[in-house]
């Protein structure tokens, strides 16, 4: 994303009330608005984090508290190696920072992200306009326990395959 001398972001498209960014963007955009202490609102794009967040949904992340951020909770990061925006949960803290990982993966964590490479915590999560708890109250730190397991990933593989099977009941 290009800024005009008076510091307004230069858009690549937009739709309606939506603009579309690169993820490099996003992530820029994503930091100058959280460093001023204010929200950030963003259409999660990708399936790392189903059956919790699911491609499409609106995330919203705060900055971070001074509060040290706990086990089962969702933060963006910025990844060392990639220089893009990623939005995962915290499964272990370490002594140099903290284990992330996305639900869906089957025990493939993104290492250790520093402190520095944190940008905010998701607090909310709406899909088709209705707010979703699932993953993100007091059971979280289960969650986590279930994600670091790789045991979210096959309860999830096991559910789509027996509603396959109960579709094709009901569709004979």
């Amino acid at each position: 994303m290009k800024f005009d001398p008076l510091g307004k972001p230069e858009l690549s498209g937009s739709r309606g009330d939506e603009m579309f960014l690169s993820r490099g963007a996003l992530l820029e955009l994503m930091t100058a608005v959280l460093s001023t202490g204010c929200s950030f609102r963003f259409r999660a794009r990708g399936w790392s984090m189903t059956p919790f967040i699911r491609d499409g949904d609106v995330i919203k992340v705060d900055p971070i508290t001074a509060h040290p951020l706990q086990v089962g909770q969702v933060v963006a990061f910025h990844s060392a190696d990639e220089r893009c925006l990623v939005v995962h949960r915290i499964i272990a803290r370490t002594d140099t920072g903290y284990l992330i990982q996305g639900d869906s993966a089957m025990g493939e964590s993104d290492g250790i992200v520093r402190q520095d490479q944190l940008l905010g915590q998701v607090s909310r999560v709406d899909r088709e306009g209705r707010r979703v708890w699932l993953g993100q109250g007091p059971g979280r730190g289960v969650v986590a326990w279930l994600s670091r397991r790789g045991h979210l990933a096959r309860l999830r593989m096991g559910w789509n395959a027996w509603v396959a099977r109960i579709r094709k009941l009901l569709s004979k």
